[in-house]
């Protein structure tokens, strides 16, 4: 049987390029399932506008193509996934010039499912893909030199040959195998990164539907936060029901009570959780590749004062900051909102990094924008309207132990802050109080 065309419109023009945003309705969360009674995504127009952004942000930057290695830069071109397996493996990779379609490699038989399954990408444009797994196959074997002179050729055929290609990630072999056949090579990532960082209604819907999720799994770590319960078991237990309300991917899930919250390790132990401790999660999960970063701290039993006023401390600078947000505001005023380094114990910027800032959030953990006092005082940028990101306050307690830890999920709306992650943390939450 024939197979269809291509869904996706060719070329897509800056004009084409439509967000589709209902900013006079609710943000959606709605069921997994697509129904014929209400609208809900439409997977059609989002890959559209993805690629859309993509093509716009590239026709800025004076290169004549991205070829991309990164899985969520490859997932937002052309739509196509293998599973988180594929994520630091290098194995896949896609190509998209100012003039064509998404050309994708893929690893063995996916091209094959991709031929059969995945009709926004053209079928001739779903190929087999196999150079260096990291350094397992030695460049000796001319694997990068095959893919390189590919790469080439199509750049010639689709008329981008004289201008620079930009790249993301990749394997050393691969970019000296593409210099050795004549492409000039740039940074390709800053491009992608542009292109992702304005949401559409359908990604937005996507981040909102992720996030309901977890708002439901921090009611399960609530009622679950006893003495006698270790960190991993909560670990464990936000794993199981995120995979059975249909994550695609738990990335990481981290869990800190009692005297690991100060300073913050960013992981999580076999620990045993006492009364009177102190305990903060981030959850970080993805559905249908959209992410989270959503952390909330509890007390357990009962709270010292101390962890009351340090958790209140972190609630005021959040809310400082979220005050902030609308279209117009450039992020180094976002920025001052935050503690100083040395306000929290630290002796510089760089080594509070990560504890009071903001993080753009969409198929990765980490875009546009970042905004902190480290980078934003020497690098604002404008905020927009479909910007979406997370605040995240910290404030460790005067017990020398305890740290409040909170995290929101924002969207940019023309009139203003949107948050999205709604359980509760307006004050402290006291876990099976006593």
């Amino acid at each position: 049987m024939p197979r269809k065309p291509a869904i996706t419109p060719h070329p897509v023009s800056a004009d084409d390029v439509d967000p589709r945003h209902r900013w006079d309705r609710p943000l959606q969360a709605p069921g997994h399932t697509q129904v014929d009674f209400e609208e809900r995504v439409d997977f059609k127009r989002l890959h559209a506008y993805r690629q859309g952004r993509a093509r716009q942000a590239l026709a800025k930057s004076g290169l004549g193509a991205v070829l991309v290695f990164d899985q969520y830069n490859i997932r937002y071109l052309s739509g196509t996934v293998i599973g988180e397996w594929a994520r630091d493996k290098l194995t896949r990779w896609c190509l998209l010039t100012g003039t064509g379609e998404p050309w994708v490699w893929d690893f063995g038989s996916a091209a094959r499912h991709h031929r059969l399954y995945a009709p926004q990408i053209p079928e001739r444009q779903s190929l087999a893909g196999m150079v260096g797994m990291r350094g397992a196959v030695s460049p000796k074997a001319g694997l990068f030199k095959r893919a390189a002179e590919e790469v080439r050729d199509i750049l010639r055929a689709e008329g981008v040959a004289g201008m620079p290609l930009g790249i993301d990630l990749v394997e050393p072999p691969f970019l000296f195998a593409l210099q050795e056949a004549g492409v000039e090579v740039r940074d390709g990532q800053q491009v992608m990164l542009e292109a992702r960082m304005l949401k559409s209604q359908d990604e937005l819907t996507l981040l909102n539907m992720a996030a309901a999720m977890v708002d439901g799994v921090y009611q399960d770590i609530f009622e679950a936060l006893k003495p006698g319960a270790r960190e991993n078991e909560i670990v464990a237990l936000a794993n199981k029901r995120l995979y059975e309300m249909g994550s695609d991917n738990v990335e990481a899930i981290n869990a800190i009570s009692g005297e690991r919250c100060s300073p913050h390790p960013h992981n999580f132990t076999d620990r045993i959780i006492r009364p009177g401790d102190q305990a903060f999660f981030d959850i970080i999960m993805s559905f249908i590749g959209y992410r989270t970063c959503y952390y909330r701290t509890f007390s357990v039993g009962r709270a010292t004062k101390p962890q009351i006023v340090a958790y209140k401390k972190a609630r005021e600078w959040m809310d400082e900051a979220i005050a902030l947000i609308k279209p117009g505001v450039t992020t180094d005023k976002i920025a001052r909102a935050f503690p100083k380094a040395q306000d929290i114990g630290f002796e510089s910027e760089m080594a509070a990094f990560g504890l009071n800032f903001c993080h753009g959030i969409g198929l990765g953990l980490h875009e546009r924008p970042i905004i902190s006092r480290l980078n934003s005082f020497d690098d604002p940028m404008e905020l927009q309207a479909g910007m979406m990101f997370a605040v995240e306050t910290y404030c460790p307690a005067t017990d020398g132990t305890s740290a409040a830890r909170i995290e929101e999920e924002v969207i940019v709306t023309p009139g203003g802050a949107q948050i999205i992650t709604l359980f509760p943390a307006d004050e402290l939450p006291i876990a099976n109080k006593y």
